[in-house]
C-alpha cells in the first residue's frame, strides 16, 4: 500500500493548531506564574501589615506599662522620720505633693500602750517612754535597741486621699544621769516590712525586745 500525498491545507491547518496550542499552553504558565507571583504578594503584604500591627501594638503596651509605674511612683509615699534635737520626738516628713492628713501608731501589746494618733506629723516619746523603760528595766542604763510600731497613714496625692501601712522600727536609746535617772531618746525611723498586724507586731517585738540583763 503506497502512502498518499498529504494535503497541504490539512498539515498548514495542524500546524497553527499545534502552534496555537502550544501558545495557549505559554499564556496558561504565565497566568499560573503570575497568579502565584500575586499571591505571594498580598501574603507578604499581609504579613508585613501584620508585624507592623503587632510592633504598633507592643509599643503602645509597652508605654502603658511605662506610664502605669510612672503614676505609681509618682504617687507612692514613703513614710520617713527625722529626730528632734533632743530626742524627744520623731518628725514625720512630707513633701508638696504628699501631704500628710492623719497618721495613727500601734505599739506591741506587751508594751500597753495601745494606738495613738498623731495630727501634728509627729511621734512623741512621752507616749512610751514609762513603758519602754520598765521594759529594758536592769543592767546598764546605757542602753539602744529598736522599737516595732505599726504606722497606718493618710497622704495626699494631688487632691486623692490614699493610704499607706508599714511597721517601722524606731531606733532609741537610753541614757543615765542624775536626779531623774535613765531617759529615753528617739534616733530614727526605718521600714521593717510593708503591711503588717497586731500579731505580727506583737512577734517583732517578742523577738528583738531588750533582755532585762543586757
Amino acid at each position: 500500500m503506497s502512502d498518499q500525498p498529504r494535503d497541504p491545507e490539512l498539515q498548514v491547518a495542524a500546524t497553527e493548531a499545534v502552534a496555537k496550542a502550544e501558545a495557549a499552553a505559554t499564556r496558561r504558565r504565565w497566568i499560573n506564574l503570575g497568579e502565584f507571583i500575586a499571591v505571594a504578594g498580598l501574603l507578604i503584604a499581609g504579613g508585613s501589615l501584620y508585624l507592623n500591627w503587632a510592633d504598633h501594638r507592643a509599643d503602645e503596651a509597652d508605654k502603658q506599662v511605662a506610664s502605669i509605674k510612672a503614676a505609681r511612683e509618682q504617687s507612692r509615699f514613703d513614710i520617713r522620720a527625722a529626730p528632734a534635737s533632743n530626742g524627744t520626738a520623731l518628725l514625720l516628713a512630707h513633701d508638696d505633693r504628699h501631704a500628710i492628713r492623719d497618721a495613727s501608731v500601734t505599739f506591741p501589746t506587751a508594751l500597753g500602750v495601745g494606738t495613738k494618733d498623731t495630727v501634728a506629723d509627729t511621734i512623741d516619746r512621752g507616749w512610751f517612754d514609762h513603758a519602754l523603760l520598765k521594759a529594758t528595766d536592769g543592767g546598764p542604763d546605757k542602753k539602744t535597741g529598736r522599737l516595732p510600731v505599726l504606722i497606718a497613714l493618710t497622704y495626699w496625692d494631688g487632691d486623692t486621699p490614699r493610704t499607706t501601712r508599714g511597721i517601722y522600727d524606731i531606733g532609741w536609746k537610753t541614757e543615765g544621769g542624775f536626779p531623774f535617772g535613765r531617759s529615753v531618746k528617739l534616733e530614727s525611723l526605718r521600714l521593717h516590712e510593708l503591711g503588717g498586724t497586731q500579731k505580727r507586731l506583737d512577734a517583732i517585738w517578742a523577738g528583738q525586745q531588750p533582755k532585762a540583763k543586757d
